[in-house]
């Protein structure tokens, strides 16, 4: 701590705006890191139990599974450990683990690591699988390189963001610090090159009124009153030195002070303030891909539901939103609309496409459900000059942008959430002009 307090201000503040940004960083990088981490395990979770139940059925029936699945393969032992039949070039389960899973224990293991890379990483389930000739254990292991790429691929992209945002706010600090104590060095200077024989005045911005300047003016009317006295009281100089001694200790002490607390707080709040805005998308970022990615995992819909109740639910929540931009959002129904689907994820899809709309377009907004004999169609539509012909081919692709600027607002993947909506109830998703249109089949 004391040679902390022997650093310059300017050092002291970079280190504490680092710090804290440091902290920041760490928290919201392992949100981050942990949601797109269950995603991708989920992912890998689900394959590898949708091929250990089909390899288990053949088993189970007596039959030979199957072979060559890209990045599945499988194994059968018998009670013992031995080894019978699979496509593996590799062990995958050791005996105790067989031992394990034939009584009834389900198995699972992890080969290889994610650091250092590992040439073969995979995740292995053990399970045991009655059979016409005895019992036997079933092994199934799916590919985890992808998913490991992934997750390396991600921290790396953390890590260098981490880098540049701690870069950023470290400059930010110092400018700001520096900004802040500039003034005070100018005092500095110029009290230490005045003539002592003449008035001394402090260069004191005109046009600021924050604590640094309104020190620099008392400190100017405090020097002229000292240049006053000075040529009223020039046949007492050697008195006037010797009162003078005190007060000027007094105001060096001052200084000091200022130099210790007077860094402007309104700035570096500011500096911390934008700072905070970059993370809030990535997690948007993340949410967004976790949402995207829950729908691409998401089993088929099944449920009977009235797709205008959806559409209705997100006008009434979306208005207040429009009505404060002196904008409407109306709803208009024709026909019967149920059909089969997810309607937290149907209710998902249908308010990016408005929120959308109210954010990018122009005028009023109009949301239309149709109900044909073989499907439902959602359309969208405001008054605006809506998306560029040449941009509709790719609207619905990640991270797509009418403004390939990257200060645009919004990540790229709302409409890739809409699309991916549209193939979980097996529609189709498509934009012409200022109108996006969602099918939703019976």
């Amino acid at each position: 701590m004391s040679r902390l307090a022997e650093r310059t201000i300017v050092t002291r503040l970079v280190l504490a705006v680092t710090a804290a940004m440091s902290v920041v960083l760490l928290v919201s990088g392992a949100v981050v890191w942990w949601r797109v981490s269950f995603a991708l395990d989920r992912q890998v979770d689900r394959d590898l139990t949708a091929y250990s139940d089909v390899v288990a059925g053949d088993v189970r029936l007596g039959h030979a599974p199957p072979t060559g699945t890209p990045g599945l393969v499988h194994q059968v032992y018998d009670v013992d450990g031995r080894l019978i039949s699979g496509d593996a070039g590799h062990r995958l389960l050791r005996r105790s683990e067989v031992r394990a899973a034939a009584v009834g224990e389900e198995v699972r293991r992890e080969i290889g690591s994610l650091l250092p890379p590992s040439d073969r990483a995979q995740r292995v389930r053990g399970l045991r699988v009655d059979t016409p000739v005895g019992t036997r254990v079933l092994a199934v292991a799916a590919d985890r390189r992808g998913h490991d790429e992934a997750l390396r691929e991600l921290l790396l992209q953390l890590l260098l963001a981490g880098l540049a945002v701690l870069a950023a706010a470290s400059y930010a600090a110092y400018r700001t610090a520096h900004g802040a104590l500039r003034p005070v060095e100018r005092y500095r200077a110029a009290a230490e090159a005045a003539d002592p024989d003449q008035q001394v005045a402090l260069p004191v911005p005109r046009r600021r009124d924050d604590e640094v300047t309104r020190l620099g003016h008392t400190l100017n009317h405090l020097l002229a009153r000292i240049a006053s006295a000075h040529e009223q009281q020039r046949a007492f100089l050697a008195d006037a030195a010797h009162e003078l001694r005190s007060p000027l200790t007094v105001m060096k002490t001052d200084l000091e002070w200022v130099r210790g607390h007077a860094d402007d707080p309104v700035e570096v709040e500011e500096s911390l303030a934008s700072l905070a805005i970059q993370v809030d998308r990535l997690v948007e970022l993340s949410d967004l891909l976790l949402d995207l990615e829950e729908v691409r995992a998401a089993p088929a819909p099944h449920e009977d539901a009235d797709v205008a109740e959806v559409a209705r639910r997100v006008v009434d929540r979306l208005a207040p939103q429009a009505h404060r931009a002196d904008r409407e959002l109306g709803l208009r129904v024709h026909g019967p609309a149920r059909a089969r689907c997810d309607p937290l994820r149907l209710e998902l899809a249908l308010g990016n496409l408005v929120t959308n709309a109210l954010t990018h377009g122009e005028g009023d907004v109009t949301v239309t459900v149709t109900g044909h004999a073989a499907d439902v169609l959602l359309e969208v539509h405001d008054e605006g000059p809506g998306f560029p012909p040449e941009f509709v081919d790719r609207a619905f692709d990640r991270f797509a942008r009418a403004d390939e600027s990257r200060s645009t607002r919004g990540s790229g993947l709302g409409l890739a959430l809409v699309r991916a909506v549209a193939d979980l109830h097996g529609g189709q998703a498509s934009a012409s002009g200022s109108t996006v249109r969602l099918t939703v089949p019976r």
